[in-house]
């Protein structure tokens, strides 16, 4: 299990965003317990907006609107979408509250939606993070009804004498149960079910009864003249719904390769408990196994986890933070834009030769240190269609950072540095680090977190 220490900084990377340079001393003193418990303190929430008004000026869609009109519509939206993801970083690296931001961020993959509509995509952002740590039935229902997720798998289109039955689909496959547990009949009944679900002009969730299948319907065994509540609460009685979100919660937060006689046991809990995700995450933390050697240092950062965690350990001021989108788009992880209704992929597909390179020198880059010299691939969806190539490629500059490397000197001062910036100490070779240092802590900091090491949590 390893001491108390190592449980805390192991704890405290998975269950938020990394260690702050306010908690250095935290990890080391307290109690494994007491970290815990702190992780599900109760904070005041507060939901995450964009700082420009809440207007668009003009929709799209509109066959009377001016091509500067459109022009003026899609710059606010840019705008709005922007300070939404930064918002939401923002909380990632500032907030108390760790634990429910890391659970939002989960969430925010699993219940992948890509919509410019930038007011539906704050709704179903508060959505996610007001209950990350709540009941999952609550959450599945907010979201299934939220504007952001029926546009894009498009249940608006889903009509009693057209059925669409893409929502129905991902609900089953990606957010609930998983491949294996139903039929295609089993889909074309749900999407029946789902047959008049949509939102109005001012995204609000509508039920448009001329618009839903009132007939019979058999699903998953039973049969009645379900709504889409009705399939929904069918759906949450299928313990393959608990496992499948209990195995994937696990290898978000413990291991990529799961232990199924843990999963079994934690998903049984999850399903008598009705679906209580409070009690799950506290089953997990406070268990021995989480804290086992093959649990820990075995995970890849993603990109949000990796620029959050340098956010957090070294206090900086960030002059120009748009361009950190910039980064995210360069590592693959944009928030708000997953490339996919699956979310983002994990594990060893964050790396490849451009993107290691970059993750490599970001603390470098951001000390000002080396310049910015990279560029996106030609094939790219350049910043998924909201930049073109050109401008993407101007925007490739530092973000404007400044450092303070005072704090972060008196902070470490008589420490080891490589004891709280390396998940798994054994593997980092001291010597190769202060090789080409001048032997100051900042410079050995810096080259600390231009590791591989540095990468894995």
């Amino acid at each position: 299990m390893g001491t108390p220490f190592s449980q805390n900084k192991h704890l405290i990377s998975r269950a938020g965003f990394g260690i702050s340079i306010l908690q250095i001393e935290d990890i080391k003193n307290k109690k494994s317990k007491t970290m815990v418990a702190d992780l599900f303190k109760e904070y005041p929430f507060t939901e995450i907006t964009y700082n420009t008004p809440d207007f668009i000026p003009i929709e799209y869609t509109d066959p009377k609107a001016t091509a500067d009109q459109k022009r003026e519509a899609q710059k606010i939206t840019q705008k709005q979408n922007v300070e939404l993801n930064l918002n939401f970083l923002t909380q990632m690296t500032k907030s108390e509250d760790q634990l429910r931001e890391k659970m939002a961020f989960f969430w925010h993959g699993h219940f992948a939606t890509r919509v410019n509509n930038p007011k539906f995509n704050r709704q179903l952002l508060n959505v996610i993070r007001k209950n990350a740590l709540g009941n999952f039935k609550e959450l599945l229902f907010e979201v299934s009804k939220s504007p952001a997720m029926l546009q894009f798998l498009n249940n608006q289109q889903n009509k009693k004498d057209h059925p669409n039955e893409n929502f129905a689909r991902e609900v089953m496959e990606l957010f609930t149960m998983g491949r294996g547990n139903y039929t295609e009949n089993d889909i074309k009944e749900l999407a029946r079910a789902f047959t008049g679900w949509g939102y109005d002009k001012e995204g609000n969730f509508t039920e448009r009864p001329k618009q839903h299948d009132t007939g019979a319907k058999t699903f998953l065994g039973k049969t009645g003249n379900f709504t889409g509540d009705d399939v929904l609460n069918i759906i949450l009685e299928q313990k393959a719904t608990a496992k499948f979100i209990t195995a994937k919660i696990y290898k978000f937060f413990v291991n990529e390769n799961p232990d199924q006689n843990n999963i079994n046991k934690l998903s049984e809990e999850l399903y008598t408990s009705n679906y209580d995700l409070k009690k799950l995450m506290q089953n997990i933390f406070s268990s021995s196994w989480f804290y086992d050697q093959k649990n820990v240092g075995n995970r890849i950062k993603s990109p949000t986890e990796l620029i959050a965690g340098i956010i957090r350990i070294l206090p900086m001021e960030i002059k120009n933070p748009e361009n950190i989108t910039v980064y995210q788009k360069l590592l693959g992880q944009m928030l708000l834009f997953p490339p996919n209704v699956a979310g983002w992929p994990s594990g060893k597909s964050w790396i490849d030769s451009s993107t290691l390179m970059l993750r490599l020198q970001i603390p470098q880059i951001w000390s000002g240190l080396r310049p910015m010299e990279y560029s996106a691939k030609e094939d790219d969806d350049i910043d998924m269609g909201m930049k073109s190539r050109e401008a993407l490629i101007k925007a490739f500059k530092n973000p404007n950072i400044t450092i303070d490397w005072l704090a972060v000197e008196k902070t470490f001062k008589n420490k080891k540095p490589e004891d709280y910036l390396i998940q798994n100490t054994e593997l980092i070779n001291m010597k190769t680090v202060s090789q080409f240092s001048d032997q100051s802590l900042k410079m050995n900091i810096i080259n600390l977190m231009s590791t591989p090491e540095y990468q894995l949590m």
